[in-house]
């Protein structure tokens, strides 16, 4: 169960209909739904009793929220020692919705202010948006650059996805295929790799996923398999594969614009990396305008 679920479950059970929570939420109510269903599909049961427009946890759900409510506390008194000890060693805190993009601004914070630091996360989208907008970080990374006030945002990197197969396989030879092409195979996939994981779940619904967590033993067997894998032209991740072909995937969905946003309050170090990024000839004390 990730973070995001447990509050969505938590806002489903204290304001009793799907939309309520939606709207608390900031997400629609058919991607809460979904998110909802993914939930249950994961614990392998039902968590709710639907009664017209309201939504009742059953005795399993009841478990499963008062065991979020807990998690959800632990990861508040988390954020805020971590904040805390985050402030007192000046490191900058970046949620972002991949881990490339991540490593594309550490790279130019290193390359601009070597002696900054940086802590980051991986979160779904609005997560990003609403911590940055609420302080709780001074960069985001998002795919769609928002457009409100307060807000400023650049493009930081793109990303393109493409699939690694064994040299035998009947798409080796390709030199580019559709998700529609990968429709059935089986994948050995590394779970951090933020949205992409939910482009190429919807992309290709019936593909099997064996899921491994460390990356570096990951990249060990992705030498190896006789699976598909996924990679992309980020730095650092785009290295020529032994033994492996790699195909471009062409459908819009595999190619991706990361936008850097900050508040336009922001001050100091945040406003000089900002318009560092942004490519600006001088820097300004605070980011005075948005920049898209």
């Amino acid at each position: 169960m990730e973070l995001e679920q447990m509050r969505q479950l938590e806002a489903i059970e204290r304001l009793g209909t799907m939309s309520a929570a939606a709207e608390e939420l900031h997400i629609s109510q058919p991607a809460l739904s979904r998110s909802v269903q993914r939930l249950e599909a994961e614990l392998g049961c039902s968590l709710f009793e639907r009664e017209g427009r309201r939504v009742v946890l059953n005795d399993v759900g009841r478990v499963a929220v008062d065991w979020a409510r807990e998690l959800l506390r632990d990861e508040h008194l988390m954020r805020e020692a971590v904040s805390a000890t985050a402030q007192r060693a000046h490191a900058l805190r970046v949620a972002s919705v991949a881990p490339a993009p991540v490593w594309r601004l550490t790279g130019l914070m290193v390359e601009r202010f070597p002696q900054e630091t940086l802590t980051s996360e991986i979160v779904e989208e609005d997560a990003v948006l609403r911590g940055v907008v609420e302080g709780a970080f001074d960069f985001g990374i998002v795919l769609d650059p928002p457009h409100q006030p307060g807000i400023v945002s650049c493009e930081l990197m793109r990303e393109n996805l493409s699939v690694t197969l064994p040299p035998n396989h009947p798409l080796a030879a390709r030199r580019q295929v559709t998700f529609a092409d990968l429709a059935g195979e089986t994948f050995l996939i590394l779970t951090e790799i933020g949205f992409w994981r939910g482009i190429v779940d919807r992309e290709i619904p019936d593909a099997t996923y064996i899921e491994q967590r460390d990356r570096m033993v990951f990249t060990q067997l992705s030498y190896s398999t006789p699976h598909c894998t996924f990679i992309t032209d980020a730095p650092f991740q785009s290295d020529p594969v032994p033994g492996r072909a790699v195909v471009p995937i062409v459908d819009e969905g595999a190619h991706a614009v990361f936008h850097l946003i900050a508040r336009a309050d922001a001050t100091d170090i945040v406003a000089r990396l900002f318009s560092w990024v942004r490519g600006d000839k001088t820097v300004p004390g605070s980011i005075l305008s948005p920049y898209s």
